[in-house]
């Protein structure tokens, strides 16, 4: 009698790169502590409108008081849609014409504008297009929905800076793909870098040209560290109209979530928006086969609806104040202790990147550095056996076999730990480096 047998892609799965280190740590049992800063799980309060609601399920006007809770429509109660399109007129957008529905996060976001854009299922092949480094999850999604990509790649230079692909070789990759969308992040995840409105209006001048959904992924809108005192709004896909790229409007698409901003990673509760009507009532009606998202997080987040814009931007000054002095700490803490490595210049969002490529031999594997920190490797720190836990970038890269992948000396960080665990990171981090290549 033969065995029962998984899928293909259940047998070769493994784990996400931003979970790999964590899901090794815990099978370890030698008492070592350890600094994750491998995944962007942030531990600070939420929004203070946000809290109030959670603390009062049972008030008077709750939809909860009497203890039941039932199923909401599938695009989710209009107070929380409300929410997000308040948010983006808070950055100074106009949202008169757009539309959308909530989902079960960020990913599950992804996951329907993957579907909905993208082949097989009568449209052709479709790939979806992404600029590497890319957030690893669009990878992997469209591995487990049969989706193919394309990208192009941007290089990590040694000031620190990624550079952005030319036009002409987007252009390129295009015509060669027949992508159905191209993705952009524009507070990117993971490299650090903003991208400009300037450079928004050159995506969406070839989205329109090549007849392709402009996404933007705006899971960390407002948290930009560039000094722009211009008073002009942050960079957004809400930003970009006909005015600027004629035929812009009607493929605009981008993925929202509680996640970031507002310190609700667990929440799990995200929007996928857009200024086509059509697109959005498909996507709701695919969405039907998962019922509706968590009622309580929708409700919860929904608190943001009523929200002032002046209130909204004295958060983000918060938010962005808060992780500017991590980041610029931690960038010149970690070259400090470690001459010669690379770090990406901190302009938005909550990552780093780290290149040790000026450091080590061709030999050397982020990936098996960053395993071995998770399974044995540790460094005394005042008595405790301490690690790091990174995310080995060379799976933010889509390289095809036999081309040297530029992650293989990188590592990404998010600034998730507390300002006074951040700031022991370069020292931990270069003295277990210095550990591994001694092996």
């Amino acid at each position: 009698m033969g065995e029962a047998r998984m899928s293909s892609l259940f047998e070769g799965r493994t784990p996400s790169v931003i979970r790999m280190a964590q899901i090794q740590f815990d099978e370890r049992n030698d008492g070592a502590e350890a600094l994750n800063v491998a995944i962007g799980n942030i531990q600070l309060p939420m929004y203070p409108a946000m809290i109030e609601r959670m603390f009062n399920m049972d008030a008077p006007d709750s939809p909860f008081k009497d203890g039941v809770v039932k199923y909401s429509s599938t695009s989710g109660p209009q107070e929380c849609i409300d929410a997000f399109k308040n948010v983006i007129a808070s950055s100074g957008f106009d949202v008169s014409g757009v539309h959308g529905h909530i989902t079960e996060g960020g990913t599950q976001a992804m996951e329907l504008l993957i579907v909905g854009i993208c082949g097989p299922g009568g449209s052709g092949k479709k790939p979806l297009m992404l600029i590497d480094a890319a957030y690893t999850n669009y990878k992997t999604l469209c591995q487990r929905l049969d989706r193919d990509t394309c990208s192009v790649t941007r290089l990590l230079g040694d000031d620190g800076k990624f550079s952005l692909p030319s036009i002409e070789e987007m252009e390129k990759v295009i015509i060669e793909n027949d992508p159905g969308a191209i993705v952009v992040i524009p507070f990117d995840n993971p490299t650090g870098q903003y991208y400009d409105k300037a450079s928004m209006i050159e995506l969406a001048k070839l989205a329109v040209k090549h007849n392709l959904w402009l996404v933007s992924d705006e899971a960390y809108r407002e948290l930009y560290y560039t000094g722009d005192d211009s008073g002009q709004p942050c960079t957004s896909i809400w930003g970009v109209t006909n005015e600027d790229v004629p035929g812009i409007e009607g493929r605009r698409v981008s993925v929202e979530t509680t996640s970031k901003v507002w310190n609700a990673c667990g929440l799990r509760i995200g929007g996928l928006f857009t200024d086509n009507e059509v697109f959005n009532r498909q996507a709701i009606a695919e969405h039907t086969v998962s019922l509706c998202c968590s009622v309580i997080g929708m409700h919860i987040f929904g608190a943001v609806a009523h929200e002032d814009h002046a209130t909204l931007k004295a958060w983000y000054n918060k938010q962005r104040n808060y992780y500017q002095e991590m980041l610029f700490s931690f960038s010149s803490g970690m070259k400090k202790a470690l001459p010669g490595v690379v770090v990406s210049s901190p302009d938005a969002a909550l990552y780093s990147v780290i290149d040790v490529k000026n450091l080590v031999d061709e030999n050397f594997s982020a990936l098996d550095f960053v395993m071995w920190c998770a399974s044995e490797g540790s460094v005394d720190v005042g008595g405790k056996a301490m690690t790091v836990l990174t995310a080995p970038m060379a799976g933010f890269y889509s390289v095809p076999k036999g081309q040297p992948n530029p992650g293989r000396t990188q590592m990404r960080v998010a600034y998730v730990a507390p300002p006074e665990d951040m700031a022991k990171i370069p020292e931990v981090f270069v003295r277990l480096l210095n550990k591994y290549l001694e092996k």
